[in-house]
């Protein structure tokens, strides 16, 4: 007899996953994929989508065909911020830029001169700082201004994680998870595109925006609509407590996601790397970043090198030391611009006081916590309850510390294994109901 599961394609910058998933959602296997990357029309990196689609779909054939396993649904979620720009006959017709690519300095100031308002109003109401091509709606702008004959062919622009349900459905729609993460499309004050996208004609490229979880059902199989992948981790958490919390997603950047603050981000939160997500059901998630784990890992590197000792020497810290003033001598190097204190210079940390490694990633750990903690308090309010994911939540240094930084909350960690992918799943089975009322009248 066949196994019943269900599958997620979790696409992340390097690593490609196909997660498969009981009726339990018990992980039963994993399959990766590393698709190299290619260039855009002007040399730059980017994403090699024809190796990419290719890959969804033949998997997406091997899971439907496989005679162990009955597949029940699938669904995708991807980083954000980069679009699949789609011509007349359904296919890509474009490169998908990298949204680490620059946006000219003059068509980014001839964009909020078209405004009519301050850059500092357009990024309160989109929630989202000024990000280049990260603004996923300026990269269209862009494409409009510089490549009209391109932008012309353009019939349907669909975020990446939409874009990979499309390869499945043929079905086309955007969603609020991927049209509120930093786009500067969305106007979080009135709830729906902002003005500038319609006066660009921006609104008749995009897909119709949906709330349901379900884009279509292929041969009997619930295909997702697709989610980005920060909205897609929070879901396992919601569904785990009822009670308001925070979640600290830990890995290159320290992401702190508050689900239960609904207030408007002022002049000064955006400044210091403050923002807003939309949920699936297009809700608010207010959010603060700190470039804590890039910053840890350098001056690890730094640190191992000083006092000849292998990287991995703070593997063996188990226990923080309480916090004294040579902490206060610590000074981020790779910070600059980013985070709570965005105008810090990038300063060369003296590591002459420290008499060993060990001394030294102590007092490193104390410094990266007192900035992680500033960034937290920017959006907590007064919830008691702190989830910690991603590689930091195996730290002990770094745990005992938050811990100690809030007194008042209860630290966790869930240790979901694959918490992205198990979000997206989740998502997926709200359609099970309207699957069989799809069946029902048939």
């Amino acid at each position: 007899m066949k196994k019943s599961i269900y599958a997620v394609f979790d696409v992340g910058k390097t690593n490609k996953k196909v997660i498969l998933f009981d009726e339990d959602r018990q992980i039963i296997d994993e399959h990766q994929q590393v698709c190299l990357e290619t260039v855009d029309e002007e040399g730059f990196p980017c994403e090699t989508l024809t190796r990419l689609s290719q890959w969804v779909q033949d998997r997406w054939q091997a899971l439907r065909h496989d005679t162990h396993y009955n597949l029940k649904g699938v669904n995708f979620t991807s980083y954000g911020a980069s679009f699949v720009h789609l011509g007349a006959n359904g296919q890509p017709i474009l490169p998908l830029y990298n949204y680490l690519k620059p946006l000219p300095a003059p068509m980014q100031e001839q964009f909020f001169a078209e405004l009519e308002q301050s850059p500092v109003d357009f990024a309160i109401e989109t929630c989202s700082p000024r990000l280049g091509m990260l603004n996923s709606g300026l990269q269209l702008y862009w494409l409009k201004q510089t490549r009209p004959e391109q932008y012309a062919r353009i019939r349907t622009s669909l975020h990446l994680p939409q874009y990979l349900s499309y390869l499945i459905t043929g079905e086309a729609f955007s969603d609020f998870t991927s049209v509120g993460c930093h786009t500067g499309l969305w106007n979080f004050k009135l709830g729906r595109y902002h003005d500038w996208v319609y006066r660009e004609g921006i609104d008749d490229k995009l897909a119709p925006l949906t709330k349901d979880s379900i884009a279509s059902v292929v041969d009997g199989i619930l295909v997702g609509v697709g989610l980005h992948d920060s909205s897609a981790a929070l879901l396992p958490y919601l569904q785990e407590n009822e009670q308001p919390f925070l979640l600290v997603s830990t890995g290159t950047w320290a992401v702190t996601l508050n689900p239960f603050n609904r207030e408007p981000l002022t002049p000064e939160l955006l400044s210091r790397d403050c923002l807003s997500y939309l949920s699936p059901k297009g809700e608010m998630t207010k959010a603060s970043r700190v470039f804590f784990g890039r910053e840890h890992d350098f001056q690890v590197q730094r640190i191992a090198h000083y006092f000849h000792v292998k990287p991995d020497f703070y593997h063996s810290l188990m226990v923080a030391r309480p916090y004294d003033e040579a902490s206060l001598s610590f000074r981020p190097w790779c910070m600059h611009g980013t985070g709570p204190f965005p105008d810090q210079p990038a300063t060369e940390w003296d590591l002459s006081n420290f008499s060993t490694a060990a001394d030294a990633y102590q007092h490193l750990m104390h410094g990266l916590m007192r900035i992680l903690t500033e960034s937290i308090n920017l959006i907590r309010k007064d919830e008691k309850l702190i989830y910690v994911d991603g590689g930091f939540a195996r730290n002990p240094l770094f745990m005992q510390l938050l811990g100690w930084s809030f007194p008042d909350a209860k630290i966790r960690t869930l240790e979901v294994p694959q918490a992205t992918a198990l979000g997206a799943l989740m998502h997926m089975e709200q359609g099970e109901a309207w699957k069989k009322t799809q069946l029902l009248f048939s």
